[in-house]
């Protein structure tokens, strides 16, 4: 053994605020990243959970960015019915079959006591159709489009719901899987093929906006394979995100569902030749999961990293006081003022928590930017700050308003780094392979990211049979390589 051998085998582990490690044990670390960033937790119905104030105040900057994009294209919110009859689902063959595993079911619309005198479904309240507790909502918006559009005058007719779905899921895992998520679907519809081709493609850039944009997240945008659309759709595109470990996580999708749902209800407007005709009809959605993505792409090993765009918190301001603080405190409330003045979102940590403690609370929620101020930087006029994605090697003093007048371009600069690393990380971990026995070696070999193969290989038996040996799938045929490739990987 070298000496170099010697010292790394005797150099002791450096501690991390959360165990395990990413390197230990991924799945386990992601949980613990929730936890300790005081995200969510589970709740009492099995595969739920309970989004805690932090995390759902990530959920709705999220929210608000995509609420302004959407609307920037012409889209009005409404709201549906949460519950969906069964007929209503039965109409659309290929759609129920894609969800009817997934389905949780509402028989009866009274409670009684029972023998054991616990409350149990009434007998004789049993429902003459059960209702669906929406998976999605293509069925019931259907309905109401059909009622809506009569004329080619009505179109195109652009609606978006924010809302809760159920897909009664055996294996869970907060924000990436739950039997009950949070998202949007938009739902429009066109007199023309090509106007419902334009919108599904229009909508997935608006999504590639909002992961650049907002979550400082680079994916890979491309339509399904045949084997992976969604059940109804003509096409279905998405975007894939590589998390650190090397799978990919769907982010979002898009979907052409040319005129299956509109013959199956009746959606049909009269054009200027005065014939009626079907429309043609999209759909797209984003969800919860989207914060899962934001986890696995950005946290480290002490917790979470906000990008400052959709941070809850964009700065953490922690008075290091002794004794009587009360001028450190006020002081620290003045610069809370001037950067909330600014538009920039501020914590002012007055607990009576230690300050290593306080330290660490920010660190481990992934605050952007942290402020120390002391009795001595006080007096100078001065203050220390880290930015939370380089850590302690990142500690700056500068003056009070120094840091007033660049604040802005430092979190700017961090959300733009952010960005570039997510890029990259992605570019260095998608490899081309040219045979089944390639793919077998990349994984067998424990290679972390995507193959991207020639998709006639898809089509080859021992494809199917590599696919089931590793957990592979097929994620998306990449739009910059016009379908010629397909991009496989593990998946979340």
């Amino acid at each position: 053994m070298s000496n170099t051998q010697a010292q790394a085998k005797s150099a002791p582990k450096a501690r991390t605020a959360i165990t395990p490690t990413r390197e230990e044990n991924f799945p386990d670390w992601y949980q613990n990243v929730i936890k300790a960033a005081d995200l969510a937790e589970n709740a009492p119905v099995r595969g739920c959970m309970v989004i805690k104030p932090y995390g759902y105040a990530l959920w709705e900057n999220v929210q608000r960015a995509l609420d302004d994009k959407i609307k920037a294209e012409g889209v009005q919110n409404a709201y549906f019915p949460l519950l969906i009859p069964l007929s209503f689902i039965s109409r659309e063959a290929d759609h129920i079959e894609g969800f009817a595993k997934e389905c949780a079911v509402v028989t009866h619309h009274r409670l009684e006591k029972g023998p054991n005198g616990g409350l149990i479904p009434a007998p004789d309240s049993k429902l003459e159709e059960p209702f669906i507790i929406r998976p999605t909502s293509e069925t019931i918006i259907g309905d109401s489009m059909a009622k809506w559009v009569q004329s080619y005058r009505d179109l195109p007719l652009l609606l978006n719901q924010w809302a809760n779905v159920m897909r009664w899921e055996m294996r869970t895992r907060m924000f990436l899987r739950t039997s009950e998520f949070l998202w949007q679907e938009g739902h429009n519809a066109f007199a023309t093929a090509d106007e419902a081709h334009q919108d599904a493609i229009k909508m997935l850039d608006v999504y590639n906006s909002l992961y650049e944009d907002f979550f400082a997240i680079a994916g890979i945008r491309g339509e399904k394979t045949a084997d992976e659309r969604f059940p109804g759709a003509d096409h279905s595109y998405t975007i894939e995100a590589m998390m650190q470990d090397g799978k990919a996580l769907q982010a979002c999708t898009s979907h052409n569902l040319g005129q299956h749902f509109s013959k199956s209800f009746n959606i049909q407007y009269q054009g200027v030749d005065t014939q009626m005709h079907h429309c043609h009809t999209t759909s797209w959605g984003l969800s919860t999961r989207s914060i899962g993505g934001l986890i696995m792409s950005h946290a480290d090993d002490d917790g979470m990293i906000m990008p400052p765009k959709l941070a809850p918190q964009q700065i953490a301001i922690i008075p290091i006081v002794k004794d009587d603080g009360s001028a450190v405190i006020e002081h620290c409330k003045q610069l809370a003022a001037q950067l909330k003045a600014k538009g920039i979102r501020v914590h002012l940590d007055i607990t009576d928590a230690r300050s290593s403690d306080k330290m660490w609370s920010a660190i481990k929620k992934g605050i952007p930017l942290r402020v120390e101020i002391g009795q001595r930087e006080m007096d100078e006029g001065k203050l220390s700050y880290v930015r939370r994605d380089l850590g302690k090697d990142s500690k700056a003093v500068v003056t009070v308003d120094e840091f007033l007048g660049t604040v802005q371009s430092v979190l700017d600069k961090m959300q733009a780094d952010m960005l570039e690393r997510s890029r990259k990380f992605r570019d260095d971990h998608i490899f081309n392979v040219n045979s089944i026995e390639e793919i077998r070696d990349f994984y067998k070999a424990d290679g972390v990211g995507f193959c991207k193969i020639d998709t006639g290989l898809i089509d080859n038996p021992d494809y199917q049979a590599i696919k089931k040996e590793f957990g592979l799938s097929s994620r998306c045929l990449p739009y910059e390589d016009h379908g010629k490739k397909v991009i496989i990987g593990k998946s979340y």
